[in-house]
């Protein structure tokens, strides 16, 4: 009853928090789920599948301009923007995997730290400036609740985010479940065996590059919509490497750890600027190490120890 019961009084309470908060903590709470859904998607490449990305931001970012220009250039509605993000982010992400199927380990990281160092330039490219607006972005419409339902745009958002999420989640953990979740850790953790046991680990690791920007890409649509604005310098190489201390943090090889990584990433660089002005990066970096020294395996693994403990007192 309890594994029924805890989940139902969390959606419970997401339902409730966009009518107890004020507008601006129900927009940060929606970017918090963009932001969970982007280290989902990371940490299926790199929690899962042993596969290190310092470029995630690129796919964060073709994923918010392709909703940008779509909606803007093509006029198209909001929800149809994020298959197209999708399906944008999955053919890159597949077509960027077959050649990083030589690299492993730090020089992947490097390859993809590249891609993310290249992606701001690329978007002020004058060639593209017509559809991409070069260096002062796309401003964007932020819709409204459908069908004359008594909620404000901030209210809508929120939701229509949380039901994404929601669909996202499952399905990745319907696809850890199964053969294909075997299939990937078997290649992260013994990939000689793997491939012995007829595990095409070539695929296996392309295909889970594909899955990841694909997720990668709907975030990245998801927060165009939300924050009505994509610039290049709003994707430069410091959100690749922010996306990946938010999976970390939170806890790889988890799915919660998306979630848990999403709030770090969200307010923790406000409370460090709260707490110094002069050096937020310094308190940042402080709390940083506290979390991995306290929790080397993050969030998820703290959270998930406390629950082995409360479960083995109770039964006890």
């Amino acid at each position: 009853m309890k594994q029924v019961a805890l989940p139902i009084a969390a959606l419970a309470a997401a339902c409730a928090l966009p009518f107890v908060l004020p507008n601006y903590l129900v927009f940060q709470a929606t970017l918090i789920i963009a932001s969970a859904l982007a280290l989902l998607g990371l940490n299926l490449l790199t929690g899962f599948n042993g596969q290190i990305s310092l470029g995630h931001g690129a796919f964060y970012a073709l994923g918010a301009y392709a909703a940008a220009m779509l909606m803007e250039h093509a006029g198209w509605p909001y929800w149809a923007t994020l298959p197209a993000a999708a399906l944008a982010g999955g053919v890159i992400g597949v077509l960027f995997g077959l050649p990083a199927l030589k690299l492993d380990g730090v020089y992947l990281a490097l390859a993809t730290f590249a891609l993310g160092v290249a992606t701001p330039q690329l978007l002020k490219y004058k060639g593209l400036e017509a559809w991409t607006g070069g260096s002062q972005g796309l401003v964007l419409m932020k819709p409204s609740a459908p069908f004359g339902l008594p909620l404000n745009d901030d209210q809508w958002l929120y939701f229509f985010s949380l039901v994404v999420a929601l669909t996202l989640f499952a399905l990745a953990r319907n696809l850890l479940r199964g053969a294909v979740g075997l299939s990937l850790v078997a290649v992260r953790d013994h990939p000689i065996a793997a491939q012995a046991m007829g595990v095409d680990n070539a695929r296996v690791k392309t295909v889970t590059f594909g899955i990841s920007a694909a997720y990668t890409s709907v975030a990245g649509a998801l927060s165009a919509i939300v924050v009505q604005f994509v610039a290049p310098d709003g994707f430069t190489v410091f959100l690749s490497i922010t996306l990946l201390v938010g999976a970390v943090v939170g806890g790889l090889s988890s799915l919660s750890g998306a979630l848990y990584g999403a709030v770090f990433i969200q307010f923790v660089p406000q409370v460090a600027a709260q707490v110094s002005k002069a050096a937020p990066w310094a308190v940042y970096g402080a709390i940083l190490l506290v979390l991995m020294l306290a929790w080397p395996t993050g969030v998820a693994g703290a959270v998930a120890r406390l629950q082995r403990r409360a479960f083995s007192r109770s039964s006890s």
